[in-house]
């Protein structure tokens, strides 16, 4: 499988809570995955879903500990992980015709060129739960979405269980969530994730949205990049204290090949705004238009210099007092997810490098609001996973969060209901270097 041009697959942990909630399958809840699976497998989804041992594995580890007294940690491991293999087979009989024929049991041999949209993993070995698995499998299959789900609604800073007044958290970083959990991993401990696959995942920079997995209507809009009830686990906190005055000087991310304030850095800057709003006078010619995330506006300056009413908004101030004085007067402080203008009111709306600094939540909302506030053309500049040549001459930039495929944005996009997408109305550079996507409001 070509694992660069498809869309990566979705990763699902389903804590052995809901598959046998009280000693017996809960049938209920399997016949609505059955179809809510099935259902986005029609719409051309791919899945890893990884079956938990739940109440049936609690029970043997409690008959061999009433039995014999006293089990080696690696036995109890074993008793836990035969369950979530027996849970596994019943996912794997439900999805038969569309599964992968083999269950995994050892992550180590991977699977190549498989076709079937659904491969169900079940426990390996001792050390570790099967969260472990799922944060293993994101690794290895280059998924961008880990979703956590179990009998509780968010990770909370105590076990609500026993402590009423628990708080829900709805973020937190790995660091953070390494405060709340045990430091070490014990068969039948009870965590929202396990501390070895907790190292795992934040040493790997990914990030895990842990929710109830029986409100089906709430998984929906995790999936489809819509607000939901659920904790995000991720390596940083990025908001809008992230994009300082470091920030927009390349002391966080920058080339790698010379100083982010030399005057090579510049002038490759001002070469690229230059090129864009070039191309977008000779392609698109707006009146006016808007630059979402325009940073220190040093595209709205060079396309008020082609003769276009080019204007900005920035989530961050640092940007905004950076940015020369010439300019200021055109811009603006806002979000993307809520732009303070009216409807159609620019003929153009753009954004360069923004929506993958966004939390998936956040981006179907985003994308509606630049389609709201624009009359004619949107234009997305996405850094997407195809776009290998950064990685050659730019360190990482840690607040992109949501990198995903070309083919997902295409399909987002094609799927939005008041957008055409345009296929050559626009001057692109290959894949590895660029992903645009220019949109025509309907």
């Amino acid at each position: 499988m070509n694992q660069d041009y498809k869309e990566p697959p979705i990763i699902i942990s389903i804590g052995g809570s809901l598959l046998v909630p009280n000693g017996g399958i809960d049938t209920h809840f399997l016949s609505q995955l059955n179809i809510f699976i099935r259902n986005y497998v029609k719409k051309g989804k791919r899945f890893f879903l990884v079956a938990g041992g739940g109440t049936t594995a609690r029970h043997y580890l409690d008959a061999g500990k009433a039995v014999i007294g006293d089990m080696s940690q690696e036995d109890l491991d074993w008793l836990g992980i035969h369950a979530t293999r027996l849970n596994a087979h019943l996912l794997r009989t439900i999805f038969e015709d569309i599964a992968h024929p083999r269950i995994i049991e050892n992550y180590e041999k991977k699977l190549h060129n498989w076709k079937e949209p659904i491969v169900i993993g079940a426990g390996w070995k001792p050390g570790w739960s099967t969260d472990y698995d799922a944060v293993y499998l994101a690794r290895d299959y280059k998924a961008n979405l880990i979703i956590n789900l179990s009998n509780i609604d968010w990770v909370y800073d105590k076990d609500p269980k026993l402590h009423p007044d628990a708080r829900a958290i709805e973020k937190l970083t790995w660091v953070e969530l390494n405060d709340l959990i045990p430091k070490e991993w014990k068969p039948g401990i009870n965590a929202p994730f396990d501390p070895v696959a907790a190292n795992l995942a934040s040493e790997l920079k990914l990030t895990v949205i842990v929710a109830n997995g029986s409100d089906f209507q709430n998984l929906e809009s995790i999936i489809e990049g819509d607000e939901f009830k659920g904790t995000v686990i991720m390596p940083y906190r990025v908001d809008a204290s992230f994009y300082d005055r470091e920030y927009f000087a390349g002391k966080k991310a920058s080339y790698k090949f010379t100083r982010a304030d030399s005057l090579v850095s510049r002038f490759f800057r001002g070469i690229a705004y230059f090129y864009r709003a070039l191309l977008i006078k000779l392609f698109l010619n707006p009146a006016n238009c808007l630059d979402v995330g325009c940073g220190t506006g040093g595209l709205v300056k060079m396309m008020r210099r082609f003769g276009i009413d080019a204007w900005g908004i920035e989530l961050s101030q640092d940007a905004l007092d950076l940015a020369v004085p010439s300019v200021k007067p055109f811009l603006k402080r806002g979000e993307i997810v809520d732009l303070p203008y009216k409807e159609d009111q620019f003929e153009l709306v753009v954004t360069f490098d923004v929506l993958e600094h966004l939390e998936r939540s956040k981006i179907k909302k985003s994308v509606n609001q630049t389609v709201r506030v624009s009359k004619k053309y949107i234009l997305h500049k996405i850094y997407t996973r195809e776009n290998s040549w950064i990685s050659w001459f730019h360190s990482k930039d840690y607040s992109h969060i949501n990198v995903l495929t070309a083919r997902f944005w295409k399909k987002f996009f094609l799927q939005h209901e008041q957008v055409v997408l345009q296929r050559n109305s626009f001057f692109k550079l290959p894949l590895f270097f660029e992903s645009v996507f220019l949109l025509k409001k309907k």
